[in-house]
């Protein structure tokens, strides 16, 4: 077990401490995600006013992923190495900026500018937030922890989507929600400043800025349960992002309805997605009690339920379902896209060393664009080209990206047997106060 140093004050987890980091956290994580989902809520009337084709409206989406996929890692690995509570301040009033400067945007260049931007403000936020919420919570409860901070996903994209289009069609069109979602960022940017941190621990074989990036990546790598866990995430944000982006429109096409009633159709289904993020945590940590591989297992059972629940949710738009079926499958997509998630962020926290903890989850993030959500919406945009574009189109492309939760479920498979020993590792390390 390691020691403290010298006088330090030993970092206490639980406390009125711990709720305020959790509280502020998920607070920004919910405008992280209504900054995100604006774009899509306002997709449709953007493009036409813009002039976009299918393929360079997917684009917006995933220059947006690509450039947090690019800079989460390196981003990360900073705030380990700095502070978590100042580099989460700092992000939260940089994005919040350039989601006002989207608002402006007079073609396609400058709305591309503008989103990456907003990523560079955005690409290490979760990182940072994850590191301080596990930090602040004992490991028996860190998935119920991680299950709130979960919620803000679902509550975030559908708060996106639902005022994003009600704005737009009420209060002069697309650019205005941009304008308003701004504002809550900055505030609880400055908020952030003030929230207990922990001091920052050093890696062992650290040596220089580079090269201490490059060791803390392969000991990270060297982690099988955290390299199977990170492609199955991957392979999760498959079919996620293609939902979060392509969806309202998708909506919009099939049934022929406005921007604000297919937000408000999409927001009820993510705000079912809140169970989902609640009832996730509490699984993760009661099925880890009973078997030491259980945070692996959830996720397995909700990507795949997820998927089979997408394919249904476009069938019903394709054959004229009634509405009542259209929201019975969109409420079991939306519970099953989050439920595994508390226990997937717990994972990469468990199996690493203190010092990478931030960037274990920056690498999470690299891994959810580059390997899946990054390029998720241009090829669903690409194939709905192909295929004709127009609500059909789109339809079928929706469809394809489904495959991406069985490809999740066999990953998160294969890293469940080395997870005990990973975790057994690192379970005995000792966190300090920040001074």
């Amino acid at each position: 077990m390691e020691q403290q140093s010298g006088n330090s004050k030993k970092f206490d987890t639980g406390g009125r401490h711990a709720r305020a980091i959790l509280i502020v956290c998920s607070l920004l994580y919910m405008v992280n995600y209504m900054d995100r989902q604006v774009l899509s809520a306002v997709l449709e009337p953007m493009k036409l006013e813009l002039g976009f084709s299918d393929t360079q409206a997917g684009m917006l989406q995933t220059a947006f992923f690509i450039s947090m996929a690019l800079l989460a890692l390196p981003i990360s690995y900073f705030i380990d190495r700095w502070s978590r509570r100042k580099s989460i301040a700092i992000m939260a009033i940089v994005w919040s900026a350039f989601t006002y400067v989207t608002g402006l945007g007079r073609d396609f260049i400058s709305v591309l500018a503008s989103r990456f931007l907003v990523a560079v403000g955005e690409a290490g936020f979760s990182a940072g937030g994850t590191a301080m919420i596990t930090a602040a919570y004992p490991r028996e409860s860190r998935g119920r922890a991680l299950g709130v901070f979960n919620i803000p996903i679902p509550l975030g994209a559908a708060l996106g989507v639902m005022l994003g289009g009600y704005i737009s069609t009420n209060y002069g069109g697309w650019r205005t929600p941009f304008f308003v979602f701004a504002i809550p960022g900055v505030l609880l940017g400055i908020t952030a400043f003030f929230l207990r941190d922990y001091k920052t621990v050093s890696v062992g074989g650290e040596s220089g800025t580079l090269k201490g990036f490059l060791d803390g990546a392969l000991e990270l790598l060297k982690t099988p349960s955290l390299k199977w866990a990170l492609v199955g995430y991957g392979m999760h944000n498959v079919y996620a992002f293609t939902i979060l982006a392509w969806m309202p429109a998708l909506l919009m096409r099939s049934l022929q309805v406005s921007e604000a009633r297919a937000g408000m159709m999409m927001g009820l289904i993510a705000m079912c997605a809140i169970v989902g993020a609640l009832l996730g945590g509490i699984l993760a940590d009661s099925w880890q009690k009973r078997n030491p591989r259980g945070r692996m297992l959830l996720p397995i059972i909700a990507d795949v339920g997820a998927a089979f629940a997408m394919v249904f949710m476009v069938l019903t738009l394709m054959t004229g379902a009634p509405a009542a079926l259209f929201y019975s499958v969109g409420i079991l997509y939306g519970i099953g896209s989050v439920l595994g998630m508390p226990a997937l962020g717990a994972v990469t926290q468990d199996v690493v060393h203190p010092g990478l903890k931030g960037m274990s989850w920056g690498l999470a993030m690299f891994c959810m664009y580059v390997l899946g959500g990054g390029w998720a919406p241009v090829l669903v945009g690409i194939l709905s080209d192909a295929m004709g574009g127009g609500a059909e189109g789109l339809q079928w492309a929706t469809m394809l990206m489904a495959s991406g939760g069985i490809l999740s479920g066999l990953c998160y498979w294969r890293g469940a047997r080395y997870y005990p020993a990973d975790a057994e590792r690192v379970r005995n390390i000792i966190l300090e106060t920040e001074e």
